[in-house]
């Protein structure tokens, strides 16, 4: 259904919503409101109604509800002031008042339709950063580059209404001739940002460019000097030099320096370096993360991201049992996480280490409102969207996590990990036993992450279910040789491992028995024993 109002066009099924031709990206929960309030138009909605409707019975506060439509009033060009479109009824409740028409929209694809590689339109404010080069002496100062690639990236999360691609598939880009007109068509974006670092000692100058990806035209070229300890000033000068550009506005910052410390900041690059480079698949592999991290804290205990991060590796490696004292690394991350947030407490990092913590120890419900505060920082972060999508899926909102991970699609059509938003998608309708769209979304993550049994054992339970027997005995097998510690040798192993929440955990109650009625009877079907 598409419901049109003045210029603008809401579209339910694929949650998008446009100004003319302009994509006006929102955050899951303002879309969510905004499609509430247009779709009972004809009466004004209570709080009570909202908390129950668009927030599914949970207790929030006052704050986040007049924020949220706040949000709403800002990507329609509505203010509480004026009220066009979205008047608030003093002691009652608010009301949509703008006139609508309903629109048939058989063209439509289905929210079970694989991404399409057809180049879409590009919205006008989107943009993707491209890795900056490194022209230090030292090759080994990428991870520096790098660094400053992220942050510049994050940074553009503040430009109203914007699009930014994901590091991850930025990053795809690194090292290959630059033909921006292709680089628009592929992404669908509008401008390509480029730049290159040089570091000397605790001097950086950073040379940045802005590229118009329709008409190769450069919009601006310019060069920063700058401390390394002034890092913060020098992305938030090319990052307003954009939005000036642009002529858009930037909203305020939220999140907090990594640190003072030239050092501490030099671990943390580090870190986050060896993070993407590695995807922790190994406790050796974590363990040089989590290693660069703790130092970047020891040297700044104050710092912000290094608490965050530091509280977010204990969580991952507490929740996959790389631990013989899980409840204390659990102990330790709360209590940095509460540090980071009581000095940084919009900081998009906390918030989604919290969300980590919590979602670990089986607490996807209150995991929820933690990822959905990073989104409010940084909307463009994929790791929120995806463990927001998880944590929907675990408490049983399946198509809302269908919905975040074909958002994380369009942010990273090229991210390495992409296998892990299809197959996710996939989950989701298998326990909706929408098996045969379950099928299509597992064969992709299994085509786009190969070394990856997770999606394999996924086939072969979906492929049971149909009494396609052979096909999901190859799929069995695949699963377990690529899976380690035999995951997949008894439906009680696999049980135990649990998924996205940690050990054990399933989801709430009617999730795990969704999961026991299409994914282990698949399983079983598929001759994998009870113990």
């Amino acid at each position: 259904m598409v419901l049109a109002f003045g210029d603008h066009r809401l579209d339910i099924k694929r949650r998008e919503l446009r100004r003319g031709t302009e994509f006006i990206d929102l955050e899951p929960k303002v879309f969510d409101l905004l499609a509430f309030l247009v779709q009972h138009r004809d009466r004004v909605v209570s709080k009570d109604d909202l908390l129950q409707e668009v927030w599914g019975g949970r207790i929030v506060s006052e704050s986040t509800v007049t924020t949220r439509i706040n949000a709403v009033r800002r990507a329609l060009g509505d203010d509480g002031t004026a009220q066009r479109l979205v008047r608030t009824f003093t002691r009652k409740g608010i009301r949509f008042v703008g006139e609508v028409t309903e629109m048939s929209d058989p063209a439509a694809p289905t929210a079970s339709d694989p991404p399409s590689r057809t180049p879409t339109a590009a919205p006008r404010l989107s943009i993707v950063v491209l890795p900056f080069t490194n022209l230090s002496n030292d090759p080994d100062q990428q991870y520096f580059a790098d660094g400053i690639t992220e942050d510049v990236t994050t940074d553009l999360s503040r430009i109203q209404n914007s699009l930014v691609i994901s590091r991850n598939t930025a990053f795809t880009y690194r090292n290959k001739p630059v033909d921006t007109k292709q680089i628009g068509r592929e992404l669908g974006v509008r401008y390509v940002l480029e730049g290159s670092v040089r570091r000397s000692s605790n001097k950086v100058r950073v040379s940045a460019q802005l590229i118009d990806a329709e008409t190769d035209a450069h919009l601006w070229v310019d060069q920063f000097d700058s401390d390394i300890s002034d890092l913060l000033a020098l992305q938030n000068y090319i990052t307003s030099r954009i939005a000036i550009t642009l002529n858009v506005e930037l909203s305020r910052r939220e999140a907090a320096s990594p640190t003072n410390n030239p050092d501490a900041l030099d671990y943390i690059l580090r870190g986050r370096a060896a993070y993407w480079k590695t995807g922790l698949q190994s406790r050796d592999l974590f363990a040089e993360t989590l290693g660069l991290y703790e130092r970047a804290l020891a040297l700044d205990p104050r710092s912000v991201e290094a608490q965050s991060q530091v509280a977010n590796m204990l969580a991952i490696r507490a929740g996959n049992g790389w631990t013989e004292s899980p409840a204390s690394d659990f102990r330790r991350a709360e209590e940095l996480v509460e540090q980071a947030l009581a000095a940084s407490p919009r900081d998009y990092l906390a918030h989604y280490a919290k969300g980590s913590v919590l979602r670990f120890q089986g607490r996807c419900d209150q995991a929820i409102p933690e990822y959905e505060r990073a989104l409010e920082s940084n909307r463009n972060w994929l790791n929120s969207l995806d463990f927001l999508a998880a944590c929907n899926m675990m408490t049983g909102s399946m198509e809302t996590a269908i919905s975040l991970e074909q958002q994380a699609i369009r942010l990273g059509p090229r991210d390495p990990y992409i296998g892990n938003f299809y197959s996710r998608i996939g989950q989701a309708h298998l326990l909706l036993a929408q098996t045969d769209e379950a099928i299509i979304w597992f064969e992709k993550a299994a085509g786009a992450i190969p070394g990856y049994g997770v999606p394999h054992a996924y086939l072969a339970s979906a492929y049971a279910l149909k009494g396609e027997t052979e096909r999901a005995s190859a799929e069995l097998a695949e699963a377990r040789r690529l899976a380690a510690e035999g995951r997949y040798s008894s439906i009680a192993r696999l049980k135990a491992a649990g998924t996205v929440g940690g050990p054990g955990y399933w989801g709430v109650p009617k999730v795990r028995a969704l999961f026991e009625a299409t994914y282990f009877a698949g399983l079983r079907k598929a001759g994998v024993p009870e113990e």
